[in-house]
């Protein structure tokens, strides 16, 4: 595994939105391994390998990861914030963060202290509305630096954790990791493929419908994170995903249920060539599949998952194994989509 590259990935910040600094990453690693590599208005970037006539396939992993917008500077210097994604706003506490103003700031995720809360005030959790970001500077110095519109995300190494790896954007800095690095593995076979870095996929999907539409796929899969069913606190026997038991399958969740053909095709991939898998079902969640398989004519979708713990925190963590599994599982499909039968 190229950790190098995946540390990369996963330290850089890329706001949905603001995903140039990840595209810097991406475009030299598609140049590398398809015919050619565009970028669209909305900041998608879609590397093309040609086939021989077989399905047009289009794979999915969105460059962003949650972050947050700057409304405005209150009078004391404090940046006042939107969410850009779903947030969890106690993982913000205490956070350290990256403002990207008119030049890059660090920052904090300031709170009141503990021993200045009121036993009411301690019993609830924060909102995004009570946090703010402290940059060390007077309302003035801040203003001149910082902007409404402008965005933050958080700051945290890539570590390996025993047997795990952590990081902030896990969530789908390893979906990218994963399709690059099974472009890199796969031999060419009939199928002609887009590999799409997807844009905006936090704040509704967006990048992914653009590029759907532009590529009109016959098959479709997302490559992205699902929640691990073995974290903390997690009942012992829901039958939900499970950190290095292997690629995750997905087969429904909130926007999508995948389609039956594709799902035969990558489980009889998967036990032919020995790779481990396991199944997700959620009534939640919701990832670039929906957008892929719902764009123009519709077409046969699905989702390789990458179980990940403490998912859209600071501290997500997933097994290499499992990444290995659905690089492996990519790797596969690219080279057999022709074998799908509707």
């Amino acid at each position: 595994m190229r950790i190098e590259l995946l540390r990369a990935l996963a330290e850089v910040a890329g706001p949905s939105g603001r995903e140039d600094r990840v595209r810097a990453i991406v475009r030299p690693e598609l140049e590398a391994t398809c015919d050619d590599v565009a970028e669209d208005a909305v900041g998608n970037l879609l590397g093309r390998r040609a086939g021989s006539g077989g399905p047009r396939v289009m794979l999915a992993a969105h460059m962003d990861e949650i972050g947050l917008m700057v409304t405005h500077v209150d009078d004391r210097g404090y940046l006042r914030v939107i969410p850009l994604g779903g947030w969890d706003a106690r993982t913000l506490v205490g956070q350290r963060v990256l403002v990207r103003g008119r030049r890059d700031l660090p920052g904090v995720v300031g709170t009141r202290p503990v021993h200045l809360l009121t036993e009411a005030e301690r019993a609830k959790a924060p909102t995004i509305e009570d946090l703010a970001v402290d940059v060390g500077l007077t309302a003035d110095e801040a203003r001149s630096l910082v902007r409404a519109g402008d965005t933050i995300t958080r700051v945290r190494d890539l570590v390996e954790m025993g047997s795990l790896l952590t990081g902030k954007s896990i969530d789908d800095r390893v979906g990218v990791f994963v399709m690059l690095e099974a472009m890199a593995a796969a031999a060419r076979g009939p199928a002609e493929v887009h590999a799409v870095a997807s844009a905006q996929e936090e704040v509704g999907l967006r990048g992914a419908r653009v590029a759907a539409h532009r590529v009109r796929p016959e098959i479709g899969v997302a490559i992205d994170t699902c929640p691990s069913d073995d974290g903390p606190g997690a009942p012992s026997d829901t039958g939900g995903a499970r950190i290095g038991a292997g690629a995750a399958i997905r087969v429904a969740d909130a926007s999508a249920i995948a389609s039956q053909p594709l799902l035969e095709l990558l489980r009889s991939l998967a036990d032919e060539r020995g790779i481990p898998w396991q199944t997700h079902v959620s009534a939640r969640g919701g990832t670039d599949t929906q957008a892929i398989q719902l764009a123009a004519d519709g077409c046969h979708a699905a989702c390789i998952s990458i179980p990940t713990r403490y998912v859209h925190s600071s501290v997500e963590a997933c097994h290499p194994d499992d990444v290995e599994a659905c690089i492996a599982l990519t790797a596969a499909l690219v080279e057999e989509a022709h074998r799908l039968e509707a």
